[in-house]
């Protein structure tokens, strides 16, 4: 298997970890408490953004080089990527509250929805931090 194939794969358990392991907190039924949940969630997903990047390029990303990296793709980028990010988790700590009331079927619910908007995050990211290994790696040294 070739390194950019590894760290694929890599970055795929990476992603489906986090997305079980999100589903999972957000299954937890929780009434009138989901503002600390996606607060757990949040912080999950800035781990899995930071290790997906350590994984393509072997370097610690900290919160303002990911900041820096969004600025350097334009303020309109940045501004939709976190419109989006601050709605999809508003949308689900709502519909988590809501879900609650329906039991386990509900609870299961929360979780598909947390686990998949975590998946499709951490792919998007996965597919910049490709984009831009492979033009690294393009580069003549």
């Amino acid at each position: 298997m070739s390194s950019l194939g590894k760290k694929r794969l890599d970055v795929a358990i990476a992603i489906a970890a986090c997305a079980i392991g999100g589903g999972g907190i957000s299954a937890a039924p929780t009434p009138g408490v989901e503002v600390p949940k996606q607060v757990v969630l949040t912080t999950s997903d800035i781990a899995m953004y930071t290790s997906i990047w350590k994984i393509y390029f072997q370097e610690e990303l900290s919160n303002k080089q990911l900041i820096d990296m969004l600025a350097e793709l334009g303020l309109v980028t940045v501004a939709a990527v976190g419109t989006a990010y601050i709605v999809s988790k508003a949308t689900t700590a709502i519909l988590c509250e809501i879900t609650d009331w329906f039991g386990p079927a509900g609870w299961g619910i929360a979780a598909a929805i947390a686990g998949s908007l975590t998946g499709l995050f951490g792919a998007t990211w996965a597919v910049y931090c490709d984009y831009i290994y492979r033009q690294k790696e393009q580069q003549p040294a």
